[in-house]
Order: C-alpha cells, then structure tokens, then sequence
C-alpha cells in the first residue's frame, strides 16, 4: 500500500487517509452514514450484525483498553470483547478497538456488519473524511484497511456517547483483564444494565 505525504507537522506526519480505497467497488454495499450523530443505539435490520467499539485511555498514565460489542436485529448479544492494550493515546485506542471487532467479524465469517462509535474523527478517518496524522495511527488504519474488503455489505456511522455506553463498558473491563477476552452469547454482568436500556430504548 502506497501512502503519500504531504508535509512534516513537527514529530507527526500528515498522511493520506490509508482507507479511502476501501470505501468503493468490491462489494454489494459500503453505505456510510452522512446524517445526523445519533443519540441513541438503533438495531441493525434483519441478516446484518452491528459492532459498536469504544477504546479508553486514562489521561494521566495513557494506559489504554479496548472493547466492543455485536448484537443482532433483535437487539441480542452475540458477542463482545475486552482487552488491555499497554500505553496509547485515545485515538489508537479507538483504532485499535476497531481494528480488533473486525478481526473477530472476519473470523467468525460475518460479511454483512453495521459499524458505529463514539470517535468521530476515528468514524470520519474509517468514512474516509479526515486524514490520518500520526505514525501509530497511520500503522493502525493500515491493518483496518486489509480487514475492509472482507466485509461485503458494510455501514459506517457516528453515534453520541450515551448510545455507545455497552462498548464503553467492555472498554473498561479490559483495564483489568490480565489477558484478551471474548464474551459469546452470554454477556458479563457489568454491561448488562446498559444492555438492557439500549433494548428499551432507553440509551438516551
């Protein structure tokens, strides 16, 4: 993959975004949602799976964890995950939270997924609206932008913190998970209220 750069920006680069060739052709949809940020989670229509990611990094030590969640049009949990990901800034993490719910999307032989956080600069990097800066984050999307073309029917949208709170919660489990971890079918009891709400409609 060949990335072109533009200029220096001090110890940062600024780079072309690594993803926007992903976006187009090769598949039978790549929808991206342009509206308005949702305030709320929204089920997936029926024969898709919906990934919401969410990554943390404590501000004064940057140690990080990543998490996510897929459930299905009914609102069910099918599967989450949750893991510590050493020292990184709020933007890897988010990239990283990503790039891991689609490994496990590929793995599991998904190819129709809806994709929503709460980053919205990392949801315009993926939509390919903003362009990438700096070097970890540019390795990162670039290992996104491999795991893409495996997704045939794919939807990329910006949801508001509140609507993205189940992520979050797998999030901060992986703060004290000594090794990654996955959730099938049965959820862990900490996400379970927000769980629960987000299928109520009450997420807001």
């Amino acid at each position: 993959m060949l990335l072109r750069v533009h200029r220096p920006l001090g110890s940062m680069l600024l780079l072309c975004n690594p993803l926007s060739a992903c976006l187009v052709g090769g598949a039978r949809r790549r929808g991206l949602h342009h509206g308005e940020s949702a305030s709320a989670w929204r089920k997936p229509e029926a024969g898709r799976l919906k990934l919401n990611f969410d990554g943390s990094s404590k501000h004064a030590s940057r140690r990080a964890s990543i998490g996510g969640v897929y459930r299905d049009h009914e609102g069910a949990f099918v599967l989450g995950y949750a893991e510590r990901i050493g020292t990184a800034t709020s933007s890897v993490a988010e990239l990283a939270a990503l790039r891991r719910g689609l490994e496990l999307a590929v793995a599991n032989g998904w190819r129709s997924v809806w994709i929503e956080g709460d980053a919205k600069t990392v949801v315009d990097v993926v939509r390919s609206r903003a362009r990438v800066r700096a070097v970890e984050d540019l390795r990162l999307c670039g290992e996104i932008a491999e795991l893409l073309p495996m997704i045939d029917d794919m939807t990329v949208s910006h949801v508001r913190r509140q609507g993205n709170r189940v992520a979050h919660g797998f999030a901060k489990l992986g703060h004290g998970a000594a090794l990654p971890r996955v959730w099938r079918d049965v959820p862990p009891d900490e996400v379970l209220r927000f769980l629960q709400r987000d299928d109520q409609g009450q997420g807001k």
